[in-house]
């Protein structure tokens, strides 16, 4: 059984809101940020990467970041400004790029049910990026980042939605990235169908947010601890989500550049592939199926399969491609034995399209370049089923969540 749980939203107005809203706060870099957020006041940059309003070179995770975060907040909550609803409320969030559509319910989900593992987890988190979160939360008392979840559908649930998105929205815009964002507000008489919908879904899983709900997590501790009557119904008890239907969300691939051979050259480096991989120049630069890898070398792309005669990886997480790549080419052949500290690997968004490796390789930023094909949704529930973990940046989830046009207060009562 899954909860969501109507919240009193803090929000701008409609006239505001393309202004207010900006990209998730972990897609940009400092300079990226500052750069987006430039002219213009009321971008919620300045909220999520306060850093971009104190000099240059300021540590991202220095005390007076967290203090310019507070002070950006409260500004912004004047000035924009931004107010919160009277009464706890759910919403309906569709994301519309190109031709993809995507219709989520915007609520609050359950600490207890994350503890709980019923919302599902596939990825691994850092340390030092819960710690940034979760002092960003504490230091605004507030969630501004929802965490990108999906369900498998149900006709109920559809259905509300359906009727909701007939009637006039809070917000409809498009934002720099020619990403549609329309929101409504769910009528008062569907809320509680809706809560009491949810409660027939077994699992919700997270696709998008893992360090966001991590944090939230770690901010409920600390606030729990603080709180001598705590009952487990108060704000912080719960954080800020958008929950999707599974066979709306759109996977897109998570590839890889590596930016030497590991004192191979590039002919070296083919030789070595071919006693494991049938390789095919002048393959195509995104892989058409799964078990097929498009590599970039030099100013040529590869395909890349496992020989017939080579052991295929067996079980959920062996057979993905990125664990292929990971296991019989980055860690025994380029020496890469951890990709998440390893300084030698990056990692490029499949947004950014084959044609950003091809850059990447040519100025000589990669050395090599690989191109994968896209997890599946069912893999990835089946592995957050099975209570299993992900190789690192397995996935990339488009189109993105704007922040800052649904915040979620956690101190005092929704």
């Amino acid at each position: 059984m899954a909860t969501i749980r109507p919240f009193r939203a803090l929000r701008p107005e409609p006239n505001v809101a393309a202004a207010v809203s900006a990209v998730p706060y972990d897609v940009v870099n400092t300079a990226e940020a500052r750069a987006l957020a430039a002219g213009d006041p009321l971008s919620f940059l300045h909220v999520s990467r306060p850093e971009i309003d104190l000099p240059d070179g300021t540590d991202p995770y220095a005390d007076q970041v967290y203090a310019k975060a507070r002070e950006n907040f409260e500004t912004l909550k004047r000035e924009a400004p931004l107010s919160v609803e009277l009464q706890p409320s759910l919403y309906v969030y569709r994301l519309q790029m190109g031709t993809h559509s995507q219709t989520g319910i915007a609520a609050c989900c359950s600490m207890d049910e994350y503890d709980a593992d019923i919302i599902k987890k596939h990825e691994r988190t850092r340390k030092d990026k819960e710690d940034d979160r979760t002092r960003h939360m504490l230091a605004i008392s507030a969630q501004t980042g929802p965490v990108f979840m999906t369900y498998r559908q149900r006709p109920e649930i559809n259905e509300i939605l359906a009727t909701t998105k007939d009637s006039d929205p809070l917000y409809d815009f498009v934002a720099p990235d020619e990403i549609q964002h329309t929101m409504w507000r769910v009528n008062a008489s569907n809320v509680q169908p809706l809560v009491e919908a949810f409660q027939s879904v077994r699992s919700i899983y997270i696709a998008d947010g893992h360090h966001r709900a991590a944090s939230a997590a770690r901010a409920r501790d600390t606030l729990k601890a603080e709180n001598s009557a705590h009952r487990g119904d108060e704000a912080y008890n719960f954080f800020l989500c958008v929950l999707f239907t599974s066979n709306e969300v759109q996977i897109l691939p998570y590839n890889r550049i590596v930016k030497e051979l590991n004192g191979l050259n590039p002919r070296q480096l083919l030789s070595t592939l071919e006693k494991q991989f049938e390789v095919q120049a002048g393959g195509p630069p995104s892989p058409a199926e799964k078990g097929a890898i498009s590599m970039r070398l030099e100013n040529q792309w590869y395909s890349l399969s496992l020989l017939s005669e080579v052991t295929k990886p067996l079980g959920p997480i062996a057979s993905l491609d990125v664990s292929v790549l990971e296991d019989r080419i980055l860690e025994p052949i380029l020496g890469i034995t951890d990709i998440r500290t390893d300084k030698r690997i990056d990692f490029v968004g499949g947004i950014r399209g084959p044609a950003e490796l091809e850059r990447m390789v040519a100025d000589g930023r990669a050395a090599v370049a690989f191109s994968m094909y896209p997890v599946s949704l069912d893999e990835l529930m089946a592995i957050s089923d099975a209570g299993a973990i992900m190789p690192p940046k397995s996935t990339w989830f488009e189109p993105k969540l704007r922040d800052g046009l649904l915040s979620h207060l956690i101190s005092g009562e929704e």
